[in-house]
């Protein structure tokens, strides 16, 4: 990749190796950053961007601040006496058998399953449900340090082979391979330079779909914003360069494809999204037609469209045209211009939807938590799945031709258990319970309501060991995401476990910008809209502390790329509101981020300041790199990124670490975390996970003044 990644590689700092510990106490002395005196002019307004210079990722400079910074960092927290003691704490947490929603082809199951503190989850493999398990790609044993992933697996519709892509130390770029299942070795095949793919083969089981990007010819290209994406075909037995396209509009190349077969095979049905709009086309091809013609079938762009399933020529989409909350409609291609309503649009937002043995399985959410209800074709209610409580149920994984498929259930204080469910008799049971070193029974979680700056009403999940005093001492982390049309719904998460192990409290606000209510909900929380999503989380905060929950010397702020953004843009509007703040991998220069990798597709949903004033203006009044104030008092700050993040630069992180330092008129520390061979997820490896939450958790201890319980 970049060439100061060996460079850095080199400080212990980031390899997570010995440093020379500093007193956490003490007052901290900043590396100088490398800086300039470019000044941007947006429609007559002058912007000062004085840590331009660390765009340049391969720079010396740049490459010299990362390992002082790195040093810094490492001595600080390597201070803190609690850091290995957490760290401790999560691998013993984590150490337990997991497994991943089943799927299959022709009766050939397939599973992922980590037996406890393996860096990646394994695929296993068996024929028929009960068959013996074994194991058919080990993703650990492709590195010496355990940094390639699985990133998607698909069954050819023979279920003799297996389609699966892996990514490398936390990259978007994604490559995909060949394995005979019976056998267990790969083919030939390899396909190259795909992102954010997905592969669908066709009904021969000799050739798949697939989307990718032209190759990049230079290091500039491969971090420049990314274009160009096509639908491809791959012909088993030979190169990729004699792969022929499916789709491509050059005059469109902002657009995102993905191509599906449908699963009588007759049909590939394409989808296609740009970086203008949140809206979707549909079109699709007959393949008996030698030519494969895509036929424009929902091409006005004027809905979000998602293709369920068809019986012959009939389809099956769910849609918000006309629906914000979205409805399931049909769609008869040899009558295309009769759509007809199949199950309403309701109260609460329709999430997801497959079809199972004849069935609708619709997941809807309901205040921020899944409800799961069947249809018949004719879209007759047929009944409810009983879920175990207030959480999150997904999967559903199935062909029309099956009864049985399974999904899982978890909450923020409930493990992630396994069902089987059966779509014709309603039969209901569990599949696979993990055993996990946590008493669910000791904690509770409270979802309760809140109201924002204009009024509008919020839902929250408050999480804490029973028996809490609300006497605003409590070290509470607030989480937050707030875009993208991405609903946070109760997932379990060791991570958060140990931090109620440890005493704290763990809320999550379902501000808008996401799907918990629908597209309204999201509406009301991008492009202009934007700040509601901050109002939402300050008010967050302030019912936190005006209800007895914490204060702001004991609150911390948490979120990770758009939820990166969230926190760097409530701290900068509200500096004196928290204790401290965990920045992930965010979007931290609201003025640039379209001018790296694929940040040009974020446009939709934030705009871009070179868009228009009216773009310019909103993103302005919130960037957090441009509102930070010299002179301010910022609460403590941990601002986290990774080497290899190709989908928010790491540049946007070094640029607000680096003002926000020179800025800081406060004791309280500013630091960078950088984590080597790692992506957008922050880490691709167990062991690096691990490594993170001790940190940031060690540096919520110190900033928060916490003290862990005797029973820890």
């Amino acid at each position: 990749m970049y060439r100061f990644f060996a460079a850095v590689l080199a400080a212990a700092a980031l390899l997570g190796g010995p440093a020379r510990a500093q007193d956490a106490t003490a007052a901290l002395t900043y590396p100088s950053a490398p800086s300039d005196a470019t000044v941007d002019s947006y429609y007559g307004t002058r912007v000062s961007d004085p840590y331009r210079p660390l765009e340049n990722l391969d720079s010396p400079t740049t490459v010299d601040w990362i390992r002082s910074e790195a040093a810094l960092t490492r001595g600080y927290l390597d201070a803190i006496p609690q850091r290995a003691q957490i760290a401790t704490h999560l691998r013993k947490l984590l150490k337990y058998e997991a497994f991943g929603v089943p799927f299959h082809m022709r009766g050939q199951y397939f599973y992922l399953h980590n037996a406890g503190l393996q860096d990646q989850y394994v695929l296993y493999t068996m024929a028929g449900l009960h068959g013996t398990p074994r194991i058919l790609i080990d993703p650990n044993a492709m590195s010496s340090d355990g940094s390639v992933t699985l990133g998607g697996e698909v069954p050819s519709w023979n279920a003799r082979l297996l389609a699966y892509m892996t990514q490398t130390s936390g990259s978007d770029w994604e490559t995909w391979h060949v394995r005979n299942v019976a056998s267990g070795r790969d083919l030939p095949d390899v396909v190259h330079w795909s992102k954010f793919s997905n592969a669908s083969w066709l009904s021969d089981s000799k050739a798949f779909f697939y989307e990718r990007y032209p190759q990049p010819k230079s290091q500039e290209e491969y971090k420049a914003a990314l274009y160009g994406q096509a639908v491809y075909e791959h012909v088993l037995g030979t190169p990729q360069s004699a792969d022929s396209v499916l789709y491509y509009r050059p005059e469109h190349r902002n657009w995102l494809y993905d191509a599906e077969v449908t699963e009588d095979g007759h049909y590939v049905v394409l989808t296609a999204s740009s970086n203008d709009s949140i809206n979707d086309r549909i079109g699709y091809a007959d393949l008996s037609d030698p030519h494969r013609k895509i036929h424009e079938l929902l091409w006005k762009n004027d809905a979000q469209w998602s293709y369920v399933g068809n019986v012959g020529p009939l389809f099956y989409f769910t849609t918000t045209l006309d629906a914000p909350n979205t409805r399931v409609v049909t769609i008869d291609l040899r009558r295309p211009g009769m759509m007809r309503t199949l199950v309403p649009a309701s109260r609460s937002a329709l999430a997801g939807a497959t079809d199972v043995g004849g069935r609708l399985i619709l997941s809807y959410l309901t205040d921020a938590h899944s409800a799961v209800k069947v249809y018949d074709r004719n879209g007759r209610f047929v009944r409810d799945v009983p879920l175990p409580g207030v959480g999150s149920a997904t999967g559903f994984p199935a062909y029309a031709a099956d009864r049985l498929t399974f999904y899982r259930y978890a909450g923020w204080t409930t493990p992630g258990t396994v069902y089987s469910y059966d779509v014709l008799s309603g039969a209901n049971q569990v599949y696979r319970r993990p055993k996990i070193d946590f008493d669910p029974d000791q904690y509770v979680s409270t979802e309760i309501f809140y109201r924002s700056k204009d009024g509008t009403r919020v839902p929250m999940t408050i999480s804490y060991r029973k028996g809490l005093a609300r006497d605003g001492r409590n070290p509470t982390i607030l989480y937050g995401y707030g875009g993208f049309d991405d609903a946070i719904t109760p997932y379990f998460s060791s991570y958060i476990a140990s931090w109620l192990q440890m005493g704290g409290v763990y809320a999550v606000a379902n501000v808008r910008g996401g799907s918990e209510y629908g597209e309204t909900w999201h509406e009301g929380g991008m492009l202009g809209k934007k700040q509601n999503v901050f109002d939402d989380f300050i008010a967050a905060a302030q019912y936190l502390i005006s209800e007895g929950y914490t204060s702001t010397p004991k609150l911390a702020i948490k979120g990770e790329s758009n939820g990166g953004l969230l926190v760097g843009a409530v701290e900068t509007q509200r500096p004196d509101l928290f204790g401290a703040a965990l920045a992930g991998v965010g979007v931290m220069d609201a003025l640039r981020f379209d001018k790296f990798t694929i940040g040009n597709f974020w446009a939709a949903e934030l705009g871009c300041a070179t868009c228009g004033k009216h773009d310019f203006d909103w993103l302005y009044a919130y960037s957090p790199y441009a509102n930070i104030k010299p002179g301010t008092k910022y609460p403590a700050t941990l601002v986290v990124t990774s080497d290899h993040d190709d989908r928010v630069f790491p540049a946007h992180s070094y640029k607000f670490a680096a003002r926000m330092q020179a800025a800081q008129a406060g004791p309280a520390p500013i630091l960078l975390r950088v984590q080597q061979k790692a992506g957008h997820g922050e880490s691709t490896t167990l062991g690096q996970t691990i490594d993170l939450y001790a940190d940031m958790y060690a540096f919520l201890v110190k900033n928060l003044g916490m003290t862990l319980p005797a029973t820890f």
